[in-house]
């Protein structure tokens, strides 16, 4: 018998709400006001539960807004594990603040999740706590973007970017993909495309009915790690904010018409992953090398649990209007203030919670320079 899914719930501030699907844990319907716009930054499935083939994972069921996969990828417990297939229970919660519990454990761990807002802040502060648990797991934040009309992306600095070790969908007479697997490349301009070409990745779409993945391995120096998505046509910027000590991959999934079958039927279009993480994984050069290029760097290439006491994860993601549509070129963060700068010299300065991600006080980034068999998402 089907479990009765729980009722959705709010969570509002001054200029930001947002909803709660317990099922899946998902964050969705987000929406911001800034500047006079209504901001709904966060993508959905186009097809309804009941197209969904039974044999797929639970969460293409509700396919939307963005959601903890962990351990992320394909695993005994399903693709993107337990974390994004259970159920999350709400648990007593303060003003501004939502907390859910797991159903289930994570390698032996209690794991729960937290989402906050605060009046006049365009960003939903998004943390996950695993209480005990043994071993390491590919972890990663999935949240899914909106982007009908193309985006211009920017990082803080990468040290490569690197696809999966084989492509998503291989088989043409059930999709495609068009990047080469696996490579690796130190320029996000001219990553090697599966014709023999290159591609931009700075852009969005760069084909046409394609599904790839690729992940950028932040540079050690970064301080604060940051994604930048542009949407010209929306005249607005979502950003996506990270410590990159505790979660150094951004993983980048480009689902646009790229899959024939269901329930996706060639229908899933302009969708972009913005996935941080620590999934060493999904590198399909790096994660056969000895030591690993995240662990030789002193970087974490996994999340590891703490079987006596907590580990932690921060995450920030929101929207302002940028009507200029210029790419940006810097984010700093200084005390309790964001500042977003463009290519040509359009600046924002946002409030925000500066020592939440766990950083120094003083945090500058500039602009960037010139998997395994299973995956179904």
């Amino acid at each position: 018998m089907t479990k009765t899914e729980p009722a959705p719930a709010a969570l509002t501030a001054a200029g930001v709400s947002l909803s709660f699907r317990p099922r899946g844990g998902v964050l969705c319907e987000l929406i911001v006001q800034d500047e006079g716009a209504s901001i709904s930054p966060l993508h959905r499935a186009p097809w309804a539960e009941a197209e969904v083939p039974a044999d797929a994972p639970p969460h293409q069921r509700w396919l939307q807004g963005d959601f903890l996969a962990a351990p992320m990828g394909p695993g005994p417990d399903g693709l993107h594990g337990p974390a994004a297939n259970g159920d999350w229970a709400l648990l007593p919660s303060g003003p501004g603040t939502l907390r859910a519990v797991l159903d289930q454990p994570v390698l032996g761990a209690s794991v729960v999740k937290e989402l906050s807002v605060e009046d006049g802040h365009p960003f939903v502060y998004q943390r996950h706590l695993f209480i005990g648990g043994v071993g390491a797991l590919p972890l990663a934040n999935h949240a899914m973007i909106a982007l009908p009309g193309g985006a211009k992306l920017s990082f803080s600095r990468k040290r490569w970017f690197e696809t999966l070790p084989e492509a998503l969908e291989p088989d043409p007479a059930r999709g495609r993909s068009a990047l080469a697997y696996p490579r690796r490349s130190e320029d996000p301009t001219e990553f090697p495309g599966a014709d023999g070409g290159t591609v931009n990745l700075l852009r969005y779409p760069w084909g046409s009915r394609h599904e790839d993945f690729v992940t950028a391995v932040e540079d050690p120096a970064s301080r604060l790690g940051w994604t930048a998505v542009v949407r010209p046509d929306q005249r607005d910027l979502i950003l996506s904010l990270k410590n990159p000590a505790a979660l150094p991959m951004t993983m980048l999934w480009h689902s646009n018409g790229g899959r024939d079958y269901a329930p996706w039927n060639g229908r899933h279009l302009g969708c972009l992953g913005v996935e941080e993480g620590a999934a060493l994984p999904v590198l399909g050069l790096s994660a056969k090398e000895t030591p690993d290029p995240l662990s030789a760097a002193g970087q974490p290439p996994l999340v590891t649990l703490d079987p006596l006491g907590t580990t932690e994860i921060r995450h920030i993601l929101g929207a302002i209007s940028w009507p200029s549509g210029q790419a940006v070129a810097g984010v700093m963060l200084e005390g309790d203030r964001l500042t977003v700068t463009g290519d040509w010299g359009a600046e924002r300065q946002l409030p925000i919670r500066g020592g939440w991600l766990g950083l120094a006080s003083s945090t500058a980034a500039s602009a960037p320079r010139a998997a395994p068999s299973g995956w179904d998402i």
